[in-house]
């Protein structure tokens, strides 16, 4: 497989190449998708990134993470479980002086359920056709400020459960992506 890079798309890191692995399941978030997210993030949040605390996933490549640390989060939490993915993250985390960047390298699973901080944003873009997303919506709430969101990429449509109101979606591609929150409280009457 002939090697290739993405980029960052803006910020401070904008235009470094990101170099893609050859990792099975291995899919960067595409430039255009990137920037769209983020417009929708300057948008929600008035252009601050300053203060927001991210949580990406399944970072692979950290195109996602990356991009929230270019434009100054305060603080990314990178996970991956794949050594030769995590080894990259490393080694461009060093390459950028990211010192706002940490890794985990290990299961999204187990940081989801033993996280205590809570996050602004969780981006998660998971191996596509292993169920990820059912077995994660549980705990999304649990990890979420109460003003948080939620970026997902999938192979198909997206049904997020009732707990979540879609804010912004798109496809590209084959790949279907939403941003969301969780849904306001329902009064009982």
């Amino acid at each position: 497989m002939k090697k290739h890079n993405v980029r960052i798309v803006g910020g401070e890191y904008r235009r470094t190449p990101i170099p893609v692995i050859d990792a099975p399941g291995l899919r960067p978030t595409p430039d255009r998708v990137r920037e769209t997210l983020f417009n929708w993030l300057t948008h929600l949040w008035g252009g601050q990134f300053t203060d927001k605390n991210v949580l990406d996933l399944f970072a692979g490549t950290g195109a996602l993470g990356f991009e929230a640390a270019s434009r100054g989060a305060a603080h990314v939490q990178m996970v991956e479980q794949n050594p030769k993915a995590v080894a990259a993250l490393r080694a461009l985390r060093t390459k950028l002086k990211a010192d706002r960047v940490r890794m985990f390298p290990g299961d999204a699973m187990h940081v989801l359920e033993r996280t205590a901080n809570p996050f602004d944003l969780v981006l998660l873009d998971p191996p596509f056709n292993q169920g990820w997303l059912e077995k994660i919506w549980p705990l999304l709430p649990l990890v979420l400020t109460p003003d948080g969101y939620v970026y997902v990429e999938a192979e198909a449509p997206i049904t997020p459960p009732p707990a979540f109101e879609v804010l912004r979606e798109g496809k590209a591609g084959l790949v279907h992506y939403l941003l969301l929150k969780i849904a306001a409280a329902q009064e009982k009457p």
